[in-house]
């Protein structure tokens, strides 16, 4: 064993167990309890997601976290320009269309939500009104962006989302609810002014977090996963 390799404190079945026991946890959360998380929590999750692999070990992501006031003031500047109608200001440029299989998912996810909420298939109006509810964090007392840099570009951004993942699975196993939110990347520009970030930060995306509201019907649904049938290929010869 590498001496710079820490001993294993469990045993293989139970480390993968865990893995798979929060993995199998973790959903996106759509409405959250005001309280908020102490700040030790949200610096182990840091701590924890810093360990995340990145190509080259850039380790490219930055994060900022608004809480409180701070977090009032952006949740309100970005409201105001997503319901204005505004285009969008994404830097990494979003799916063109979903075909096939992927807007199958994409469908199913929807109205899954839309059938907890009880908005009948087709109301537009009810559909947009939920999708704001992105720029109101769904009520959650801290939200997080991911930023990068413009040079790195794609594989930096790939690097972000490696982190993201990190960062959920972190919370989740601290009893934290979280909701990833590319949503909040269509409004890049608005992030950079308000943060007073540097032109060459690109947002990748958003992670709205605290405690999960379980009493709440939109957080009563769960998401499928394909099999990995339809995902691996296989090849032995």
């Amino acid at each position: 064993m590498d001496a710079k390799t820490p001993k294993a404190r469990y045993a293989s079945e139970d480390r993968i167990g865990v893995l798979e026991e929060l993995l199998g946890e973790r959903y996106s959360v759509r409405a959250f309890l005001p309280r908020e998380v102490p700040r030790e929590t949200i610096e182990h999750i840091l701590t924890v997601s810093q360990r995340t692999a990145s190509w080259c070990n850039s380790q490219p992501w930055q994060v900022l976290i608004a809480s409180g006031e701070a977090k009032e003031r952006f949740r309100k500047a970005i409201y105001a320009e997503a319901s204005s109608g505004g285009k969008d200001d994404h830097d990494f440029t979003p799916p063109r269309e979903y075909l096939g299989v992927y807007l199958e998912r994409r469908r199913e996810s929807g109205f899954q939500l839309y059938n907890t909420l009880g908005i009948a298939r087709g109301d537009k109006m009810a559909y947009a009104k939920q999708a704001l509810e992105n720029y109101n964090f769904f009520g959650a007392p801290h939200v997080a962006v991911i930023h990068t840099d413009e040079p790195l570009g794609t594989y930096g951004a790939v690097d972000c989302g490696a982190y993201v993942s990190n960062f959920m699975l972190a919370a989740q196993a601290l009893g934290l609810g979280t909701i990833p939110q590319a949503a909040l990347a269509r409004h890049s520009g608005l992030i950079r002014r308000h943060f007073k970030l540097a032109d060459d930060r690109r947002v990748v995306c958003g992670i709205s977090f605290g405690f999960a509201d379980n009493a709440h019907k939109v957080n009563s649904y769960r998401t499928s996963r394909a099999s990995v049938a339809d995902t691996v290929t296989f090849f032995d010869d």
